[in-house]
């Protein structure tokens, strides 16, 4: 295995791809999104900010897009003090508790979960977000499937609740610059 270079940090994409990123090319990507409601010289600073806390503070190696999109959102919105309270900040991470969605119901139930699933995914695209981030997919498959270890049906079930996040979203109107996490 090659070690990690002092200045990357690996970044878990939802696809379960990891990229190993330095703070330099976060910022690059991270400030031709924000142009608009900040200089990107600023934005620069304060991706490698947040570079630095998960590195050096947290001492961590690996770090979550959606991890990572959320803390810098709660830093730029901390300096845009001078907009409505109406207003949200150029990285809007909007987040759902999978687990949550899935224990509404006593019994753990398909049926009833993917509807409810499609209607939390539309509830959080009407934010116009930039990241929408599921959590809680390992504990969700778990419970609607009824199993207490990890199985070929919790596979097949997690699968499924993936490709069903993504045919949702090609039916809902496209977003530009949109990232789905299912975590």
């Amino acid at each position: 295995m090659i070690a990690l270079g002092g200045d990357f940090l690996v970044f878990r994409l939802a696809s379960g791809e990891s990229v190993p990123l330095s703070a330099d090319m976060v910022s690059a990507d991270l400030a031709q999104g924000a142009g608009e409601h900040f200089e990107p010289e600023f934005v620069d600073h304060a991706a490698s900010a947040v570079f630095h806390y998960y590195k050096h503070e947290l001492g961590r190696e690996t770090v979550t897009l959606g991890e990572f999109a959320q803390t810098l959102e709660k830093v730029l919105c901390g300096f845009k003090l001078e907009a409505p309270k109406h207003s949200s900040c150029c990285l809007r991470v909007r987040e759902s508790d999978l687990s949550r969605l899935a224990g509404e119901n006593e019994i753990g139930c398909e049926l009833f979960f993917f509807p409810r699933l499609r209607n939390e995914l539309r509830t959080q695209l009407k934010e116009s977000p930039r990241v929408v981030r599921f959590r809680g997919l390992r504990r969700c498959v778990k419970h609607l499937a009824g199993a207490q270890r990890w199985c070929e049906r919790c596979q097949s079930l997690q699968d499924r609740i993936v490709d069903f996040l993504r045919e949702c979203l090609s039916v809902e109107e496209k977003h530009s610059d949109f990232a789905l996490v299912v975590e």
